[in-house]
């Protein structure tokens, strides 16, 4: 693969940011970055993964943030029903609030 990526510590705080392994946990890292990285985040992880791994990792995903599965579609341009974090809140709808 290409240089690792440049992305932003504050992406990771939760994990050791210097023992991180791109390659071993890249459907995290690609998942954790389009939650809560930058444009310029998105650009580094596409540059380094390149776009069919990284549709791969967004389109199985377990969870996103609905903000997110919005922003994913948009940019490999696939429709949100692809999704399947998308398919997962439709079989298990929010509680209605009163």
């Amino acid at each position: 693969m290409n240089n690792k990526p440049q992305l932003h510590r504050r992406i990771f705080w939760d994990v050791d940011f210097d023992k991180l392994d791109y390659d071993k946990r890249a459907n995290f890292v690609i998942e954790r970055v389009f939650d809560r990285g930058d444009v310029d985040d998105i650009r580094q992880c596409r540059r380094y993964y390149g776009d069919e791994k990284v549709s791969d990792a967004l389109l199985n995903a377990k969870f996103l943030m609905y903000d997110t599965i919005y922003l994913a579609s948009a940019v490999i341009n696939k429709p949100i029903e692809d999704f399947r974090c998308y398919k997962l809140r439709q079989l298990n709808p929010e509680l209605y609030p009163y």
